[in-house]
C-alpha cells in the first residue's frame, strides 16, 4: 500500500509539471495580429445635442372671476372644449358691507337731487310757458334735470352690480358668470359648487376658476447648459421624443433661446423653446416629459468612414488603405464627425478597403 501511494503522488506531481509547462508555453507563443477592413460608405452625418424638457401649449390662460363670490354652478369639466366667451360657471354674489352701504347712500343721495332737479324743473317750466323767463334759462334747468336722472341711473347700476353682480340694463354682461377668454381645451377646474372665491385685485391673484388651453399649437420647452448654448440659432431643426409615446417623434423648429441665464444647482442654464409639428390623429397632454434632439450640424450624402480607422498626428489625419496584401499610409481630408463616424472630404473612394481596429489572435 506505501508503494502503491507513492506512485500515486509521483503521477500527481508529474501531471501538475507538465500542465504547468503546457500553460507557460501556450503563454509564451508569439500572437497573431490581425486588422479589420472597412470600406467607406456614402451615408448622412449629424452631431446634435439633447434637452430635457416638456410639451406644453403655447396659449395657457387662468380665467378668473371679476367679482368676489360663491360658486353656485359649473357647466364645464376638465377635458371638454370651450369657446371664447363660453359661461364656464355662476357665481352667487356676497356683496362687500362696505361698498354696499357707499353705494345705497349714493342712490338716495340721487334720489333727494333727482326730486330737488323736477321740482326746480317744474316751477321753470311754469314761468317759461307765461313767458316769463327766457328760453335759455328754460333750457338751464331742463339739462340740469337730465344730468341729474342719469347720475341716478348710474348710482342705481352700480348698486345693482355690487348687490346682485349684473344691472338690470346691461343682463348680458353679467359679471357673476364666468367666461372663458380664448377657444380651448379645459385642462382644470380648481374649484367645486360652494366654493367661495375672490377677483384679482392689488393684493392678491384672484381665485382661478379654470385653465384653458389652445392644445392645437404646442410648443417644446426645455434648458440648455451654458456650454452648448452658444452653437444654438432660432431655426435649427429639433426632433422631439415623448416619453409617454414610444416609437413616435415629432418635427420642430427652435424659436426662442433665452438672453439670460437662471441658476440651477451651481449651473447656468438656458430657456429654449421649439414649435412642435404635431399629426392630426395624435393626442399629446399638456406637460408630456419630453426630450429634444437638437441637430447642430449635419451633412448629406457624403463619404463616410468610422471614426476608429482614423490617426491623428497634430492637424493631420491619415488612414491605412489596402494595396494588395500590404497597407500604405494616406493622407485624408476629414470633416463632421457625431463620435462613431466621420466624414471623409477628400482621400478615399468608395471602393477602397482601409485597416480598421487590431484583432489579436494566438498562432
Amino acid at each position: 500500500m506505501k508503494k502503491f501511494g507513492k506512485i500515486m503522488l509521483i503521477a500527481l506531481i508529474v501531471m501538475l509539471f507538465v500542465g504547468t509547462f503546457g500553460y507557460l508555453f501556450k503563454r509564451s507563443q508569439p500572437k497573431e495580429i490581425h486588422y479589420q477592413e472597412l470600406s467607406p460608405t456614402m451615408g448622412n452625418i449629424s452631431k446634435s445635442t439633447v434637452v430635457t424638457g416638456k410639451i406644453q401649449p403655447r396659449d395657457e390662460v387662468n380665467v378668473k372671476p371679476q367679482i368676489s363670490g360663491i360658486v353656485a354652478e359649473i357647466y364645464k369639466e376638465a377635458g371638454q372644449t370651450v369657446q371664447q366667451n363660453e359661461v364656464i360657471a355662476k357665481l352667487k354674489v356676497i356683496p362687500d358691507m362696505n361698498q354696499l352701504a357707499s353705494a345705497q347712500s349714493r342712490v338716495r343721495l340721487s334720489e333727494v337731487n333727482l326730486e330737488q332737479a323736477q321740482t326746480n324743473y317744474d316751477r321753470e317750466k311754469a314761468l317759461y310757458d307765461k313767458n316769463l323767463v327766457s328760453a335759455d334759462e328754460y333750457e338751464k334747468i331742463r339739462q340740469s334735470l337730465k344730468q341729474t336722472k342719469e347720475e341716478h341711473a348710474i348710482a342705481q347700476e352700480a348698486l345693482e352690480i355690487i348687490r346682485d353682480g349684473v344691472s338690470s340694463s346691461n343682463k348680458t354682461g353679467s359679471t357673476t358668470l364666468i367666461r372663458s377668454t380664448i377657444s380651448g381645451l379645459i385642462l382644470n377646474v380648481p374649484v367645486k359648487v360652494g366654493n367661495s372665491v375672490i377677483n384679482s385685485n392689488t393684493f392678491n391673484d384672484g381665485t382661478t376658476i379654470a385653465t384653458v388651453a389652445n392644445m392645437n399649437d404646442l410648443i417644446f420647452d426645455g434648458n440648455i447648459d451654458e456650454t452648448e448654448v452658444g452653437r444654438l440659432h432660432l431655426g435649427l431643426p429639433v426632433r422631439i421624443s415623448v416619453g409617454a409615446l414610444q416609437d413616435l417623434t415629432f418635427e420642430a423648429a427652435l424659436e426662442y433661446i433665452a438672453p439670460k441665464a437662471t441658476e440651477n444647482n451651481g449651473t447656468n442654464l438656458f430657456e429654449i423653446k421649439a414649435s412642435v409639428k404635431v399629426p392630426a390623429d395624435v393626442t399629446i397632454r399638456s406637460g408630456y416629459s419630453a426630450n429634444a434632439e437638437i441637430v447642430l450640424q449635419e451633412v448629406n450624402d457624403v463619404i463616410t468612414l468610422p471614426e476608429s480607422a482614423i490617426q491623428y498626428e497634430g492637424e493631420q489625419t491619415f488612414v491605412y488603405v489596402k494595396n494588395g496584401e500590404e497597407y500604405e499610409r494616406r493622407e485624408v481630408e476629414t470633416g463632421l464627425s457625431d463620435g462613431v463616424n466621420i466624414e471623409i472630404k477628400h482621400g478615399l473612394a468608395l471602393d477602397d478597403v482601409v485597416r480598421g481596429p487590431q484583432i489579436i489572435t494566438n498562432k
